[in-house]
């Protein structure tokens, strides 16, 4: 019965990595589409091929997800319930916010579900590692977006700079065609991230059922697979929210999605690498574009939709938690 609930828990994992790669797609695109940089087609394609690399580059965030709880060894199945819980209530609040358009953190709703099934759980089975959780997760949900924000305005009003008095139309057409590379690294940076998260989630389990060790490095298969599953997520698309992101926050020309999408990058390799948080690089992104914008005037962005975005942010966490520890309830009634 405990190698059945692995191999579902491992499923679970791949299907949510696939709703992030879909969720999410509109994070690296939106800006290229929206300025016809690139057709959709050639976007999906470029944002899935380096979601795949960039999911191979690295483990540092996926052992930060996998150290955000402590499991019981001597109750595997009930470790392994909680885990499956998080992994439903992640997924349930992704497809409510594609739903509804909104790009929510597919990142804080996994963690959110994780810590609302460990608390519902209670402390005999599951402890949450709160210094990690504060440090990791909760210090960057705040910090990246303002760095984000801050960091586009500032590299677009140094743009405006630099190319003040050249042709506009010269200039717009030279960073139309920066921004295929420029969405190629903000693509390399969600694999780099998101896909990680997945791993990480896998690698708690196989910890949890005596499978691997907590000293062990991450499995081939597992890095392989979450990889796939983000990049096959990614081809298929996630046109609600790219509509949101690319036309309703405020209408980008391609030196301002060119200024989005490198900052957006940036911030994803730094924390990834330096600070080994699993950021949002929804939040990352959108924030980018807003402050990206706001160097046109401030009433250029939709402050409305602006607001509407910060809302699922900030609902994110709780309500991932709270349907995390519905799915909790069911599973302990069907299979403890």
């Amino acid at each position: 019965m405990t190698l059945a609930i692995v191999i579902a828990v491992v499923v679970v994992a791949l299907a949510f990595d696939y709703t992030n790669g879909f969720h999410d797609a509109a994070n690296a695109i939106a800006t290229s589409v929206s300025t016809r940089a690139l057709t959709p087609r050639v976007a999906l394609i470029l944002a899935a091929v380096m979601n795949f690399v960039g999911a191979l580059l690295g483990q540092e965030v996926a052992h930060t997800v996998s150290d955000t709880l402590s499991l019981s060894a001597a109750d595997a199945r009930h470790a392994l319930v909680i885990i499956l819980a998080a992994l439903l209530g992640a997924i349930v609040w992704n497809l409510i916010t594609w739903y509804f358009g909104l790009p929510s953190s597919s990142s804080h709703a996994l963690i959110g579900g994780l810590v609302g099934a460990a608390l519902v759980a209670g402390p005999d089975v599951a402890s949450v590692h709160w210094k990690t959780i504060v440090d990791k997760v909760i210090i960057p949900m705040v910090a990246s977006p303002i760095v984000g924000f801050c960091a586009a305005f500032l590299v677009m009003l140094a743009i405006m700079w630099l190319f003040r008095g050249r042709p506009a139309v010269r200039v717009l057409r030279g960073f139309r065609m920066m921004q295929t590379v420029s969405a190629a690294a903000l693509a390399l940076g969600h694999g780099l991230q998101d896909a990680q998260k997945t791993m990480g989630v896998i690698f708690l389990a196989l910890v949890a059922s005596g499978h691997a060790s907590e000293s062990d490095g991450l499995p081939l298969w597992v890095i392989i697979g979450a990889a796939s599953a983000i990049s096959l997520g990614t081809y298929s698309g996630g046109w609600r929210i790219m509509r949101t992101l690319g036309r309703r926050i405020i209408a980008l020309d391609p030196a301002r999605g060119f200024s989005a999408e490198a900052v957006g990058a940036a911030v994803l390799y730094t924390t990834a690498f330096a600070w080994h948080a699993p950021i949002s690089t929804t939040h990352t992104i959108t924030s980018a574009i807003m402050g990206a914008g706001a160097s046109k005037r401030l009433n250029a962005v939709r402050w409305s939709v602006a607001g509407n975005i910060v809302f699922a942010w900030v609902s994110t966490f709780p309500a991932a938690g709270l349907v995390a520890a519905l799915m909790y309830e069911i599973l302990h009634f069907i299979l403890l």
